[in-house]
């Protein structure tokens, strides 16, 4: 399997979203009768149930708890970054006026001084209890060092989710500097679900179920922001990614009988994007700079990576995304522009009548075909005007 790049030297060939296409199906069905509902596992509960397959990254630029409380009333999560300004500063809406208004040339440094504030436990807690007290659902993040210390903070102040997220996720990872998160002992001792990411192969992703999180994220770099694959040279494009994942997700189903759902992370900005990570086998979505175009998004139309502050290599960049409209046109609607980034909902359910599925297991079954051109055929006055899928 893959192609000769050089004497003794193979590689694989994989695929991002604008490779694919979905293929219509032989029958089709009302998008008002599709089932698109996302059941996220929890231990000794019933599940936790979401409307939309659709999950708001843990990004400063994206969600705050007013974003959280917004997005959960619209039937879908937004995760809360335990490592942001939200819980370094009580005020942090100072912080975010001067990030929006920095200078290109000053914005890494800017970051990389504003994000050096330790994180305030008291401010973790704080936060949570809003989200709570808004009648929302509160999902928050954290990376792996940090997991032990801020997970009995989440669990005890209320929240329903915890996710442990890093650029690379690994159930072996070795350090003689720090001790190394015992995932396994993590995900059994939380009481709530803990969602594992990021991943982005076969392998390390069955290794990672077996240690019982409730779902995975896949996607190493995709992100709108995110610059890992400039900077690192690393990443698998997400439809590969995803593929392969899932592929991972049913073999260890067909082991130990329980489905450990994968979220596809990144890379999405439209409806269409959306559909192929559902196709390919995703059972949810997590996006960041879709919503960071939203009204309610706490970056007023700027959006930056994670990793973009990191002190010694950076791996992120703030990018300008414009607010266009409301959370809820982003997610059902009416759209007021042309190009595919909003009413996300409506485009997965008219995907899925289209090609005749009726919830998210059968839509995992779609024909996929190999088409480079499916962007570009019949599409050069769009192309050349900038408008719908001409658009950049």
């Amino acid at each position: 399997m893959g192609m000769w790049i050089g004497r003794n030297r193979k590689a694989r060939v994989t695929y991002g979203f604008d490779e694919i296409a979905l293929v219509p199906g032989s029958v089709t069905i009302n998008p008002n009768e599709v089932d698109i509902t996302f059941r996220l596992p929890r231990r000794e509960a019933e599940p936790i149930q979401l409307k939309i397959p659709i999950l708001a990254s843990a990004m400063d630029g994206v969600v705050d708890v007013r974003f959280a409380a917004a997005m959960s009333k619209l039937g879908g999560l937004a995760v809360l970054n335990l490592e942001g300004v939200q819980t370094r500063y009580k005020n942090p809406q100072e912080v975010l006026e001067k990030i929006v208004q920095a200078e290109k040339a000053e914005i890494t440094s800017l970051l990389q001084r504003i994000y050096q504030e330790p994180v305030q436990p008291e401010l973790i807690a704080a936060r949570i209890r809003q989200i709570k007290d808004n009648g929302a659902l509160a999902a928050v993040s954290s990376i792996p060092q940090r997991a032990a210390e801020f997970g009995g903070i989440a669990q005890e102040a209320g929240a329903d989710v915890f996710v442990v997220q890093s650029t690379v996720s690994t159930v072996r990872h070795i350090s003689s500097e720090y001790k190394s998160l015992d995932l396994a002992k993590f995900c059994r001792d939380m009481t709530i679900p803990v969602i594992v990411g990021n991943t982005v192969g076969y392998d390390v992703t069955f290794e990672i179920m077996n240690c019982g999180p409730a779902a995975v994220l896949v996607g190493v770099g995709p992100g709108a922001a995110c610059t890992s694959r400039g900077v690192l040279g690393l990443g698998v494009p997400q439809v590969t990614a995803t593929v392969d994942c899932a592929a991972a997700r049913d073999a260890y189903f067909k082991k130990s009988s329980r489905y450990v759902p994968i979220i596809t992370d990144g890379g999405m900005s439209k409806g269409g994007d959306v559909c192929k990570a559902l196709a390919c086998g995703a059972d949810a979505v997590m996006v960041g700079s879709a919503f960071a175009k939203a009204q309610e998004a706490p970056g007023r139309g700027y959006h930056w990576g994670m990793a973009t502050p990191h002190a010694n290599l950076p791996r992120g960049t703030r990018i300008k995304v414009g607010a266009t409209g409301s959370l809820k046109q982003i997610l059902f609607g009416p759209a007021e522009v042309d190009d595919g980034s909003q009413n996300l909902v409506g485009a997965i359910t008219t995907c899925m009548g289209n090609v005749g599925a009726r919830d998210i297991s059968e839509f995992q079954q779609t024909e996929i075909i190999i088409a480079p051109s499916i962007k570009t055929e019949g599409k050069l006055f769009q192309t050349v005007q900038s408008v719908g899928m001409g658009t950049r």
